[in-house]
């Protein structure tokens, strides 16, 4: 089995930051891209996405399966079944401090499959740092040094910055 026959390490990931999130008690918490795969309340869906507490404390039945998260939880006092597969968390997080991995985007119309966290680079799981937005570091060889670049660099997202909600 080769690297791109190979099964996902997002679940394996996941699972892993959950169990680093509990030992140290933190609460983790999934950002999730919402589709019709999705099974979630849709009244607390915002932009296409839903950020859920997977706590000991704030589910019923989790299971952090290699294709789905599943578990029961209670949203306005109502009890919901929760069903998320795995390609569709696009982060795991501890709500106190901030820190885990965010996972690439799954792209409409692409393969559902994924080899975990953004593929470029073997340091995505390192927390990044705040951006001086006015600041922008590109790498050249020596050879390009003196040569003007070629295309703009992409520019970071602009808008607010998403607000976590409470869920329990």
């Amino acid at each position: 089995m080769n690297a791109l026959e190979s099964t996902s390490t997002r679940p394996y990931l996941i699972r892993a930051l959950y169990e680093w999130c509990t030992d140290n008690g933190f609460t983790p918490y999934v950002a999730v891209l919402v589709d019709d795969s999705v099974q979630v309340p849709r009244e607390y869906v915002k932009n296409g996405e839903i950020v859920l507490n997977i706590s000991y404390d704030a589910t019923s039945s989790l299971k952090l399966g290699n294709d789905f998260i599943e578990f029961k939880a209670r949203f306005a006092g109502s009890a919901r079944e929760i069903m998320v597969p795995v390609n569709r968390v696009i982060a795991i997080y501890a709500r106190e401090n901030g820190q885990g991995m965010a996972f690439p985007v799954p792209v409409a119309g692409a393969p559902a499959e994924d080899t975990g966290p953004a593929k470029a680079s073997p340091l995505s799981s390192v927390p990044a740092a705040p951006v001086d937005e006015g600041k922008v570091v590109q790498l050249v060889t020596p050879d390009e040094a003196g040569k003007p670049p070629e295309h703009e660099p992409p520019k970071p997202p602009s808008g607010p910055r998403p607000a976590l909600k409470r869920i329990k």
